[in-house]
């Protein structure tokens, strides 16, 4: 018989709520007892039908053991434990032989994994990297599976002082993570410089980048230390590597190698105790192949390498970002102000100027909005939403896979896809209360229903 009972821990708790899925497998008490040490609150559930939303709502951590389900039912059970609680975080427990679960459970959300046989320690700095990470999640908005696996490896980079290179598009947020990884390191309180290699002239980067002395040129009229000095002991973000001139890379490379800088006119070397975080939005790789990248600075630098997707392939971060851009621009209103039709347009804009084109987007229409709600006309954007009639799709015992698969196809390039997905997920958020999931779409329980009735002529299951 399933059954939730909470752990008394021997020593002073702390505010982190644990709860912990699973009962007489290996390592099971060992768990616990490492819990308890570090001053957890723990919860414990047998299985998985004794986890209730309450359970859920009041983690902060999940840890949940993988042998006493497939692989499969436990990514289903985990998909809709995030899709509902998008901040937790859930650690897996898994045993040598079944570390394919883990990757399954990885793919489906999860951040990390816990293998047994483990350790205290392991246990005390897998709580210490969530406390980090806990307390930078408004750095970076990520609710989507692969986005969650980014943060999942910004976590565990963070412990490390090797250099890290961010890529992806522009607008896509690499300063944010750089921060985010910042902000998990365990010195916070550290200096985090910025700098824009692009944005500063060669004949002024050299200065600012390594210091001068006075006199060292025309106008130093005094000593000034640069940004690698100014980061000491914390973090500097060269934003813009791939535009660094041929002429500075091989002094950059040198200080990287060395940990020391000399100032421009100085003769005393400066050691450094500082994170080297790189950003760029082109392919060094190819950089490298024109001759416009030191392939030496390259492989410098590409430790660490992590990448952050484009907007339009992680769409389930578009309305959780959307929550955040209103709440900081309007504070006091929420999503709720968007109509179905405009959520409908955001979620099918491809957005090529990625999170910085949407922010813009959502503050220009609380600007302009006519009325209290946000419409599609308000976004000013130009995708073009497809009101024909989807293709029809049987899902009869009689119709091939190849042709139900086509007719999906052609539901996600007409838009629609979207729009079903983003009904169900509104379901899926509030339980399954279609009265509560109507009003948050900004539409009647009626009309709500009638557009379930349409889904499922179009061949969409709907789980509920």
């Amino acid at each position: 018989m399933s059954h939730c009972e909470p752990l008394v821990s021997d020593v002073a708790t702390t505010n982190r709520r644990v709860l912990v899925v699973g009962n007489g497998e290996a390592f099971h008490d060992a768990l616990l007892d490492g819990l308890a040490k570090q001053g957890c609150q723990v919860q414990r559930c047998s299985d998985l039908q004794g986890v209730q939303a309450a359970h859920l709502e009041s983690a902060s951590l999940v840890f949940l053991f993988t042998s006493m389900r497939s692989a499969e039912v436990l990514s289903e059970r985990v998909r809709a434990w995030l899709q509902r609680f998008p901040r937790l975080t859930l650690i897996p427990v898994v045993e040598y032989a079944d570390q394919d679960k883990a990757a399954v459970l990885l793919e489906s959300g999860c951040v990390d994994y816990l293998l047994s046989p483990f350790s205290a320690h392991q246990v005390a700095t897998l709580l210490r990297r969530q406390v980090f990470a806990d307390a930078s999640a408004d750095e970076f908005v990520c609710h989507s599976a692969s986005g969650r696996r980014l943060l999942a490896m910004a976590q565990r980079v963070a412990q490390t002082r090797a250099p890290v290179l961010i890529s992806g598009e522009t607008g896509t947020g690499k300063e944010r993570m750089a921060r985010y990884i910042h902000r998990c390191s365990g010195r916070p309180d550290a200096p985090f410089v910025a700098v824009n290699c692009a944005a500063i002239p060669e004949q002024m980067l050299e200065s600012i980048l390594f210091g001068h002395e006075r006199g060292a040129f025309t106008g130093a009229v005094s000593a000034q230390p640069g940004k690698f000095e100014q980061a000491n002991g914390g973090t500097l973000l060269l934003d813009e590597i791939g535009e660094l001139p041929l002429s500075l890379q091989a002094k950059l490379l040198r200080v990287l190698q060395e940990q020391r800088v000399e100032r421009l006119g100085g003769r005393r070397e400066i050691a450094l105790d500082v994170r080297i975080i790189a950003a760029t939005n082109r392919d060094l790789q190819q950089e490298v192949g024109a001759g416009r990248f030191r392939s030496d600075l390259m492989f410098r630098l590409d430790v660490l390498p992590l990448h952050i997707t484009p907007l339009r392939e992680r769409r389930d971060d578009i309305l959780p970002l959307v929550r955040r851009f209103i709440a900081s621009h309007a504070p006091g209103d929420s999503e709720e102000l968007l109509t179905d039709a405009a959520r409908l347009a955001l979620l099918s804009h491809d957005w090529p100027g990625n999170v910085r084109e949407l922010e813009n987007t959502v503050q220009r229409a609380l600007v302009l909005r006519n009325g209290l709600f946000i419409q599609p006309a308000d976004l000013g954007l130009e995708t073009v939403i497809d009101t024909a009639p989807a293709p029809f799709i049987s899902l009869s015992s009689e119709t091939s896979p190849s042709a139900v698969e086509d007719g999906r196809a052609a539901l996600r390039a007409s838009g629609k896809w979207a729009e079903y997905q983003h009904v169900l997920d509104t379901i899926r958020r509030f339980g399954g209360h279609k009265t509560k999931a109507a009003q948050s779409l900004g539409i009647s329980t009626r009309a709500l229903r009638y557009r379930l009735s349409a889904m499922r002529e179009q061949g969409v299951q709907i789980p509920l």
